[in-house]
């Protein structure tokens, strides 16, 4: 069996990082203790652009009822201005960028900076032909994770460390072993050790712990606070309480507990709009401002998953799958992520690491647009001829194999080409997505309907694909962008002086009349092509 080891997922995504504060400040110590680069940030502030450029949208806002929500990812950021009167979105902008470029393999960090200027350059686009003065409120989805450390001056003292950074693998083991259930490298939790093994200077100099969404709410209010969502990805949350564990903040370090900021309710604007900032944005001064959340949580609001029986599936950058439970789902080996949401309930998740970046990898190794491949791979049987793609360029997340790479087998003279190439990609990341199902309905999580968001959702094949390996119907919100739409929503909740699952229950997102049903001709075919990449990940990466 002939296999191929990819190229890791830095090659692609470590692009484009900006220059220092969007907001005027200094955002990257000298002192930070970090190997040095060959001047990335003139690099990567040349190549920092917008991925789109939307017209005005042909809608006339409702007199003071808009809100703005911003979704602070990975590889941009995006805005959408939502008009809650007429309960449609009336503005969108997005702003790529990448990661830091590096010559250590496991790393992905970003500078706090580049999101700030994405924000600020979707915000422009996202507010063309609106009058801002309507704007009444905002919320920041953030991608989860990432560590921003801050001192006592409020700079940055390095770049942040994100979600897909799996250099704190030895770290995770050790937490692991004291928390007694397996934390994977992702969480912030490892990051904190990771930089007090390798960084002590930085550690100790670092005064405030925040998240990206939280960053961004600081530079936004001024206000260091952090909700319960978000808070849940640091790994040292007390999900039940909703407070943070005292003895897991000491095992990372006795100071640890007075670096975290206090906890805010769902439900509450966590302050208003400063001066400064609004100047900035082209907003009015003194809005309220939103808790936000980690991008997962966000996006459930954004796809109604308010209640029990809705699961999403998220493609994006990493895939994911969650939805609201009433009650903790907790789940040891790691496989399913103990969350809270961002209503006040809970909501177990599956991760993975390597999503869309598979896809991305293949299809530009080709040279071909996003139509013409999948055109291709549409072409090809189910199962791609026997080739199995396991898609874990950065590591993987889900199973827990950090230092897992990108691994092609099976490949046969007649199986070399793009459109197989392409549909093995989506196969085997929709694989990894469906062994996180797999475990949810083990452990009792109710699922009624499937709900599919994110870039990857806008791929019509990935889209059967996905009904064919799962074997249930799929359902998909109109509005692809769930994230910000969910950041818009809370904020909207917000100004209404709302709890935010009742704003959402009473304010359902619209769903799309399509509908993918599964063909289960090729149920079996599925089957035993994920039970193939299964073994397969076992054998190479066990």
């Amino acid at each position: 069996m002939a296999h191929l080891v990819s190229r890791t997922i830095s090659a692609r995504m470590q692009k484009r990082a900006r220059s220092p504060g969007a907001f005027g400040e200094p955002l990257v110590t000298e002192s930070m203790t970090v190997p040095p680069t060959p001047s990335p940030i003139k690099r990567l502030s040349r190549n920092m652009k917008r991925v789109s450029s939307h017209p005005t949208l042909d809608v006339v806002a409702s007199n003071n009822a808009l809100t703005v929500g911003v979704d602070v990812g990975t590889q941009g950021t995006k805005v959408l201005v939502y008009d809650y009167a007429k309960r449609e979105v009336v503005g969108r902008g997005s702003y790529a960028y990448g990661l830091m470029p590096s010559d250590r393999p496991n790393a992905a960090e970003q500078l706090p900076s580049t999101w700030e200027e994405g924000m600020e350059a979707a915000m422009a686009q996202a507010l063309e032909g609106l009058d801002s003065a309507c704007v009444q409120g905002i919320a920041v989805s953030g991608q989860q994770h990432g560590l921003v450390a801050i001192d006592s001056n409020d700079e940055v003292i390095r770049p942040a460390k994100l979600w897909c950074d799996t250099e704190s693998a030895p770290q995770a083991a050790k937490l692991s072993k004291l928390f007694g259930w397996n934390l994977v490298p992702g969480f912030t939790a490892t990051k904190l050790l990771w930089l007090k093994e390798n960084e002590p200077e930085n550690f100790h100099k670092m005064t405030k712990v925040m998240l990206p969404h939280d960053y961004i709410n600081y530079k936004l209010t001024g206000k260091w606070v952090m909700e319960c969502g978000d808070a849940s990805g640091i790994g040292l949350l007390d999900i039940e309480k909703r407070r943070f564990d005292e003895e897991r903040c000491k095992s990372v370090d006795e100071s640890l507990l007075s670096k975290l900021p206090p906890l805010v309710s769902p439900d509450k604007a966590i302050g208003t709009l400063l001066p400064e900032a609004a100047a900035r944005l082209k907003l009015p001064s003194g809005i309220q401002v939103a808790p936000g959340s980690g991008d997962n949580m966000m996006s459930a609001l954004g796809s109604g998953a308010v209640k029990s029986g809705r699961l999403v599936v998220s493609l994006g950058t990493s895939g994911t799958l969650f939805g609201y439970c009433a009650k903790p789902v907790m789940e040891p080996s790691g496989t399913i992520a103990p969350f809270c949401d961002a209503t006040g309930g809970w909501m177990p998740l599956v991760c993975t690491q390597n999503c869309t970046t598979a896809t991305e990898e293949v299809r530009e190794c080709f040279g071909l647009s996003h139509a013409d491949i999948t055109a291709l791979a549409e072409a090809e049987p189910a199962g791609a001829r026997g080739v199995n793609f396991l898609p874990y360029l950065a590591g993987a997340r889900t199973p827990n194999w950090p230092h897992a790479s990108g691994t092609i087998l099976g490949l046969t003279p007649g199986s070399m080409r793009a459109g197989v190439l392409y549909r093995a990609a989506i196969e085997g990341a929709t694989f990894s997505l469906y062994g996180g199902y797999l475990a949810m309905k083990e452990l009792g999580v109710e699922v009624s309907e499937l709900f599919v968001v994110g870039g990857g959702s806008k791929n019509p094949l990935w889209r059967q694909i996905i009904s064919d390996i799962f074997q249930v119907p799929l359902r998909f919100p109109t509005e692809a962008e769930s994230a910000a739409l969910g950041a818009a929503l809370q904020a909207a909740a917000i100004c209404c002086d709302a709890p935010v699952a009742k704003y959402i229950g009473e304010n359902m997102p619209p769903l799309s009349d399509d509908v993918v049903l599964p063909n289960s001709d090729i149920a079996e075919t599925y089957a035993a092509a994920y039970q193939r990449h299964v073994n397969l990940g076992k054998s190479l990466f066990t």
